[in-house]
C-alpha cells in the first residue's frame, strides 16, 4: 500500500488528527501556533508561508518562498550561498582571497536572482538552524517528494540539514531520484555514547570548563528555575552572540516564541545565573538519537576570562553524555570544537530540480560543481 500524503495549511488545519505520540505532540506544540500566526511572529526576519505535509499522518513543516531574498537563510538559499557567505569570508584570513571570493559570490548573486533562486519549498523546515529529520522509510520521503512535486511544479523542492552520519538513507534514497546534493557548510559532530569517549587533551579541557561555575559563582538553573520574567534575557543572550556577534542573517527568535519554548517544553532550556541574573543560556531539542541546540546565548559585554561560553559548551556535552545522544555542534568555533573531541562533516542541502526549465536548473547545478571542487576544499584546508 502507497503512502499517503496530505497538504494542510491555517485554513483547513483543523481537519487534521495530530498523532498521539510524543514527536506528535512536540509538532503540534511547536508548529500550530506558526500555521495560525504567521511566522514572523515567532522568527522575526522569517517570511513564509507554512504547511503540514501528512505522510501516513506523521506532521512534516514545509515552507514555501517565491522571493524574500532579505529572509534569514533557514528559508533562503540566496541568503545562504550568498550574503552569509561573504559575512564568513573574514574567516578565511587572506584579504586577496576574500577579495576575489567576494567579488565572485556578488557576480553569483545577480544571475541567481534572475534564476528565481528562492522560488524554493523547503521539506522539515522548523525554521531553526539544524532540522532533525523524523524516522521515516525510504517509500514514505519518496512519496512525499511526488506530492510536493504535482502541488509546487514551479518551485525547486530542497531538504536542509542532511548529513551522512545521520541521513544516509535519504542522501542515498534522494540522490537516486536525481536530487543535487549541494553542500551548505562543515558542521561537528560529538558522539557520547563511546566509554573511551575523547582523548586526555579533551577530557582534561572538559573538566577544566566544568570547574569555571562553581570557580566563579555561578548556579546550573534548567527551566523549572526560569519564569517568563527570563524571557527578555533569554533574548537578548541569544541576540548578542547569535545576532550580534555572529550574523543578523541567524534566525531571530522572537520573545513569544521563547516564551512558549520555556511553557510548553519545545525547547530544553539550561543556563547559568549568578547574582538573582542570567549570564548564559542554551536550548536544544533531541530527536532519533542526536540532539542539537538551536538556542546559544550569552552576556558577551562580561569579561572573557569568565568562560561562560565554555561553561555553555561543557554543559551541553554533560546533557548530551547523560542521554547518550550523538550531539549536533552545528557549525562554526571549529577548533574549540574539534579540541573537545568534535569530527567535522559536510552537511548539504538535496535539491529536485529536474522538473524545472533549464534557465532555473543551471544555478543549482554550477553550484553545486563550485562548492564540491572550491566551497569544501576551503573549508577542509582552513577547518571553518
Amino acid at each position: 500500500m502507497s503512502p499517503r500524503v496530505d497538504l494542510f495549511d491555517a485554513s483547513n488545519v483543523h481537519e487534521y488528527t495530530w498523532p498521539d505520540t510524543e514527536y506528535g505532540l512536540y509538532a503540534k506544540r511547536f508548529l500550530l501556533p506558526m500555521l495560525k500566526h504567521g511566522s514572523e511572529l515567532y522568527v522575526r526576519n522569517v517570511r513564509t508561508r507554512l504547511l503540514i505535509l501528512s505522510i501516513d499522518g506523521i506532521p512534516v513543516p514545509i515552507t514555501v518562498n517565491d522571493s524574500e531574498y532579505d529572509n534569514s537563510y533557514v528559508c533562503s538559499p540566496y541568503t545562504h550561498y550568498v550574503s552569509y557567505a561573504k559575512q564568513e569570508l573574514d574567516l578565511l584570513g587572506n584579504r586577496m582571497l576574500i577579495a576575489s571570493l567576494g567579488a565572485l559570490l556578488s557576480g553569483i548573486g545577480v544571475l541567481l536572482k534572475r534564476a528565481s533562486f528562492n522560488r524554493i519549498v523547503h521539506v522539515n523546515n522548523w525554521l531553526l538552524s539544524t532540522n532533525l529529520f523524523p524516522a521515516l522509510a525510504e517509500e514514505q520521503w519518496e512519496a512525499a517528494l511526488d506530492k510536493l512535486l504535482a502541488a509546487f511544479p514551479d518551485h525547486a523542492i530542497a531538504f536542509r540539514s542532511l548529513n551522512p552520519s545521520l541521513n544516509a538513507r535519504e542522501l542515498d534514497r534522494l540522490g537516486s531520484r536525481k536530487c543535487r546534493l549541494v553542500p551548505s557548510r562543515q558542521i561537528y559532530l560529538l558522539r557520547t555514547d563511546d566509554s573511551n569517549f575523547g582523548n586526555a587533551k579533551s577530557r582534561w579541557l572538559l573538566k577544566r570548563d566544568d570547574a569555571l561555575a562553581d570557580k566563579h559563582g555561578y548556579e546550573k538553573v534548567d527551566a523549572s528555575g526560569m519564569t517568563d520574567e527570563d524571557v527578555p534575557r533569554i533574548a537578548e543572550l541569544y541576540r548578542m552572540l547569535y545576532l550580534e556577534k555572529y550574523s543578523f542573517y541567524n534566525p531571530q527568535f522572537s520573545e513569544r516564541l521563547l516564551e512558549e519554548a520555556l511553557r510548553e517544553g519545545t525547547l530544553e532550556l539550561f543556563g547559568y545565573r549568578r547574582n538573582g541574573r542570567l549570564d548564559a543560556v542554551l536550548g536544544f531539542y533531541a530527536r532519533n538519537g542526536a540532539m542539537t541546540t538551536p538556542l546559544f546565548g550569552y552576556d558577551t559585554s562580561l569579561p572573557q576570562e569568565l568562560g561562560l561560553y565554555r561553561m555553555l559548551s561543557s554543559l551541553l556535552i554533560e546533557l548530551a553524555r547523560d542521554r547518550g545522544l550523538l550531539l549536533h555542534e552545528s557549525s562554526g568555533a571549529a577548533q574549540f570544537k574539534r579540541n573537545r573531541g568534535a569530527v567535522a562533516e559536510i552537511e548539504y542541502t538535496a535539491v529536485h530540480i529536474r522538473h524545472l526549465p533549464l534557465s532555473r536548473r543551471w544555478c543549482w547545478s554550477a553550484l553545486e560543481w563550485l562548492l564540491v571542487r572550491i566551497g569544501v576544499p576551503l573549508l577542509r584546508k582552513y577547518k571553518l
